[in-house]
């Protein structure tokens, strides 16, 4: 009798501890948002290239490494991509595609009107950086969480409550354009065999949108 006595002041203690721990942790779960705009600092462009024969090729892709090495572009900065034959067409025009970088140094203009020849056959956006955009995506995150706090804390002082310890913090990736070419932008480069009347088309950074970076915090704190 004493050992089944013993039992059940033990599971009365246990279950108390529990209900205990579950008052203790009450608790409230909000979600806070912070966005920002970040202006790109780098664009990496596809341009391919064109020649009737493997010679004609070999001389455009020296052509075009200096037009880019004359408007800053570094060797670094070029990678190859792929190089095309095609053995069914009567002219076999030969093909080769790059990709090279620019900087906001880089003058645009000046850069297209060396690449608006003949024997570039197309060139367009591959993609729009920030070089410090991991910086920018945790200063995000943390604004995001800083008002999931406050909104908690409001919350709770409207009914005499505080915020207590966190319990749960999740991250959400709401959105994210650092990938993204804006279509206005990639239309105007999606061919550089300008007519004349585009000549003074302006291939500028100031003509790109920003990257915009949203990120959502959601948290459970501890009720006081």
């Amino acid at each position: 009798m004493k050992l089944r006595h013993f039992l059940l002041m033990g599971l009365l203690i246990f279950g108390s501890l529990i209900n205990a721990q579950e008052i203790k942790k009450n608790s409230i779960e909000v979600t806070g948002v912070a966005e920002m705009e970040v202006e790109p600092d780098e664009i990496i462009f596809n341009v391919g290239i064109k020649g009737d024969n493997k010679n004609q090729l070999a001389d455009n892709e020296k052509l075009l490494f200096e037009t880019l090495k004359n408007n800053g572009v570094k060797n670094e900065d070029i990678k190859f991509k792929s190089m095309y034959q095609n053995i069914y067409s009567k002219t076999k025009i030969f093909t080769k595609s790059f990709q090279f970088k620019v900087s906001k140094k880089t003058d645009m203009s000046n850069l297209f009107e060396g690449l608006n020849q003949k024997w570039v056959n197309n060139i367009n956006i591959a993609e729009i950086k920030n070089t410090k955009i991991a910086d920018f995506r945790k200063t995000v995150k943390i604004n995001a969480l800083r008002a999931a706090k406050e909104k908690a804390d409001y919350l709770l002082e409207s009914i005499g409550k505080k915020v207590g310890t966190p319990l749960e913090i999740t991250e959400i990736e709401d959105y994210t354009s650092d990938m993204i070419v804006p279509m206005a932008y990639r239309s105007k480069v999606a061919n550089v065999q300008l007519e004349a009347a585009d000549s003074n088309v302006d291939y500028s950074f100031d003509n790109i949108e920003n990257i915009k970076l949203k990120y959502s915090i959601k948290t459970k704190y501890e009720i006081l």
